[in-house]
């Protein structure tokens, strides 16, 4: 007869799987630079499972409850509609491979982030400790020694290759620091920041940089402001990052001379200009229902395209407009900006009902994160949406006492 461990045993093994898994994602991004999704989704299900042995009713509430309140009803909000663009998209098929890429790994993210925090041993933030640190220094090993494993592998030789583990780090190391030394660890933590900066600063990622410095610098405003200012500068910053976005590109054009743009050259700097043009003209012509979700891809193909000046239609074909703000004015138009911006600036207000040290935490990786959307990647890559929830959980953890 097959003897089963206790349902207590089975659930603290699950949950320390989970943990295990969360703290692994530096070193996984590092060697598989697209595998956060798979790694958060993991890491999500060990959680639900054990929850759903211990307590399936009392779990199914949990996860539910904050789709009940304002903000959740407004991401809802913000996943129908994204939905029901589809039915206009002119490129259904590249829309759906978006939405199927998007739509779990939020869910993935948003479970891990709900489960994992107070349900996760002791030891797990020193583990994450040493797998940003081993994630970190293999990163500036790497890139001082041109890649040596990735020649060895036969695999792709390009210096881009840890961008996005550089951008994984940028927004987890603030959270597990902190944690760190919430829990009596202060060496370690100082050992993550250092690590994680050297990392990011040694990779060609300008985008995990400024992520870097907008980071620090909303947790410095955070701390040195009364609670209600440092609130309402970050929501400020959110609004006007959201509100002029279609108009980025003409701002930029009149305010950033040619001296700048040629610091920034390794940046494309006027090619990214351009490429804000190009989309805010689209949101321009079609400010209401936008071209649907997921089209930026191929931009170029869309209706809207065709009636924009031929002087900026090159520039739709580029992938992305490198804002996600803007993204998703193009894709969603004015109600999916709408649906955005309430839910940013009800998570300002959440974070404000923070204790102190969290909402400066909190604060801290909204600046980061706000900083890597303004200039980088597009709006539905799970990798990112994975490094949030894991940085999001791990700033919940902070706040919970170890399991």
């Amino acid at each position: 007869m097959i003897s089963f461990p206790p349902r207590s045993e089975t659930v603290a093994r699950l949950r320390a799987a989970g943990a295990i898994t969360l703290a692994i994602l530096p070193v996984a991004m590092a060697l598989a630079n697209r595998s956060s999704p798979t790694v958060v989704g993991l890491s999500a299900s060990f959680f639900l499972i054990a929850g759903l042995i211990e307590d399936a009713r009392g779990t199914v509430r949990f996860v539910a409850r904050p789709l009940a309140t304002p903000i959740g009803l407004a991401v809802l909000g913000f996943v129908v509609w994204s939905l029901a663009s589809i039915s206009w998209s002119p490129v259904e098929d590249l829309s759906w491979r978006n939405m199927q890429e998007f739509l779990p790994t939020v869910v993935g993210a948003y479970l891990l982030a709900r489960l994992a925090p107070g349900n996760m041993p002791a030891f797990t933030p020193r583990l994450a400790a040493w797998s940003i640190a081993i994630a970190g220094l293999y990163i500036v090993v790497a890139l001082a020694n041109h890649l040596p494993l990735h020649r060895a592998m036969g695999s792709r030789v390009a210096l881009f290759v840890f961008n996005r583990p550089a951008l994984t780090i940028a927004p987890v190391m603030g959270p597990l620091a902190y944690l760190l030394y919430r829990r009596g660890h202060g060496i370690a933590a100082l050992l993550v920041i250092v690590i994680s900066t050297g990392a990011i600063l040694r990779s060609i990622s300008g985008a995990a940089a400024m992520g870097l410095a907008a980071g620090a610098i909303t947790a410095l405003i955070a701390v040195l402001t009364p609670r209600r200012v440092g609130l309402a500068i970050v929501g400020a910053a959110l609004a006007l990052a959201l509100i002029l976005s279609p108009i980025e590109g003409d701002i930029l054009q009149k305010v950033m001379p040619d001296a700048i743009h040629e610091r920034l050259v390794q940046s494309s700097s006027r090619a990214r200009v351009a490429i804000a043009r190009s989309f805010g003209a689209a949101v321009a012509l079609d400010p209401w229902q936008g071209a649907g979700f997921g089209t930026s891809a191929r931009f170029i193909d869309t209706p809207v395209a065709a009636r924009i000046e031929p002087g900026l239609r090159p520039m739709l074909a580029v992938g992305h407009p490198h804002n996600i703000f803007l993204q998703i004015w193009a894709e969603l138009g004015i109600v999916g900006a709408t649906l955005a911006g309430a839910i940013l600036m009800m998570m300002v207000a959440l974070i404000g009902r923070l204790p102190r040290g969290e909402s400066v935490i909190a604060l801290g990786l909204v600046g980061s994160c706000t900083a890597v959307a303004f200039v980088e990647h597009g709006a539905w890559q799970g990798w990112w949406i994975a490094a949030v929830g894991a940085a999001v959980a791990w700033t919940r953890e902070a706040g919970k006492e170890p399991a």
